[in-house]
């Protein structure tokens, strides 16, 4: 026997069917990923950065030629309409990108910046559950599950030995080496020692990494390290398909004295903790030094 079902009853199973699925179209749709791309530019107060180029720098001014430009960023998040950070899912294209971590790199290999690399990379890219994002936050810096590796083992971009001290101590987050035109002399009249990130004592070179960083052995990874320095920067108002985010040299140095280095420390600024040399850098970049709290970071800006 056969039962025919109602005219109404069948359009009420179709309608709801309907519905089912336009709304599990939905939800796909919302589910689905947009890319996204972080553009970053390195300037010297309003001007452009070039490698070679020669700038007037710090305080007192001096006249600095710049030889390198790297960074490395991670843990790049946007932030929604709502305060809630949605990190980027890096893409991982072998080379710039890997894992979370994502080099930045404006010198090539032109002029002063002969240790450097031809290639350069100035954003980056990944993606993102579709939405409303007002806000960028990432870290200047390596996260310290990748920072303390052996370069020669080491995936691209972590494989740079101009951007590695040592097993213990890890990457150089940053390297933005400055020459002067004149020999620096010590502050005190000691001669100065190369230190764990050995440069020349003709320039300024400033090395971010973490430092206090003790193991059992040379080669042994430590399990902490008692000044991380990675720096977090923050931007409430940022949209990557219109701003780009800035990092200006002029205002990283615009409190330091170039043309000296105190005496018994290593050139420039290489991120050991009594180092004078590190104040004004530190402060710039919002990091915590001498026992002083952390500033707000002015390296960064958006454009």
């Amino acid at each position: 026997m056969k039962f025919a079902l109602p005219p109404t009853f069948t359009l009420v199973i179709i309608t709801t069917l309907c519905l089912f699925s336009t709304a599990g179209a939905q939800q796909t749709q919302a589910a689905d990923p947009e890319a996204v791309t972080i553009r970053f530019t390195a300037k010297v107060g309003n001007q452009p950065f070039a490698c070679g180029s020669t700038y007037t720098l710090g305080s007192p001014s001096t006249r600095q030629t710049v030889a390198d430009f790297r960074f490395y960023v991670s843990d790049v998040s946007l932030i929604d309409a709502s305060g809630k950070t949605v990190p980027v899912r890096l893409s991982q294209d072998g080379k710039w990108q890997y894992q979370t971590v994502a080099l930045l790199d404006f010198e090539d290999k032109t002029g002063a910046c002969a240790n450097g690399t031809i290639e350069m990379r100035d954003h980056i890219t990944g993606t993102v559950p579709q939405g409303n994002y007002t806000g960028l936050k990432f870290t200047l810096g390596v996260p310290f599950n990748l920072n303390h590796a052996d370069t020669a083992l080491a995936p691209s971009p972590l494989n740079l030995t101009g951007l590695w001290w040592n097993w213990q101590l890890g990457y150089k987050f940053a390297r933005i080496d400055l020459q002067s035109p004149t020999l620096m002399k010590p502050m005190g009249g000691q001669p100065q020692h190369s230190g764990h990130g050995a440069a020349s004592p003709t320039g300024f070179p400033i090395h971010l990494g973490s430092t206090g960083c003790q193991s059992g052995a040379s080669s042994e990874k430590p399990q902490s390290c008692t000044q991380p320095n990675r720096a977090t920067v923050v931007f409430n108002r940022f949209d990557p398909a219109k701003n780009f985010i800035v990092a200006d040299l002029a205002q990283l140095v615009a409190t330091s004295d170039l043309s000296q280095n105190y005496a018994k420390t290593a050139p420039g600024c290489m991120s050991e903790p009594t180092d004078q040399d590190c104040i004004g850098i530190m402060t710039q970049l919002g990091l915590p030094f001498m026992g002083q709290s952390s500033p707000p970071q002015t390296f960064f800006r958006v454009e």
